[in-house]
């Protein structure tokens, strides 16, 4: 959640492969937009850490890879943020 707002922070997901139109029930909140690069955009609300490590736990668990995950409206430090699902989990990389 934005402290100064009280807004929730919106976050675009970066998934590998072809997502159909089926999944956008799996992310209920989210907007699922398909793109020529075969790269789907997820995008939504996070309204804090929990809620994101949620969103990143049921990407791993549907067996999806996640290539990158960006906060959307937030300076260039921000959008360096990178975090890749793996086998036994996740891990983020801070660049």
């Amino acid at each position: 959640m934005n402290d100064s707002t009280g807004k929730h922070s919106q976050y675009e997901f970066e998934i590998e492969g072809h997502l159909d139109d089926r999944w956008q029930e799996w992310f209920e909140e989210f907007t699922l937009t398909a793109r020529q690069t075969a790269v789907p955009l997820l995008t939504g609300p996070i309204r804090d850490q929990a809620a994101l490590h949620g969103i990143l736990k049921k990407i791993n668990n549907l067996g999806l890879t996640l290539i990158s995950v960006n906060p959307v409206n937030r300076s260039r430090a921000f959008l360096a943020r990178r975090v890749r699902i793996g086998i036994r989990g996740y891990e983020i990389f801070i660049h």
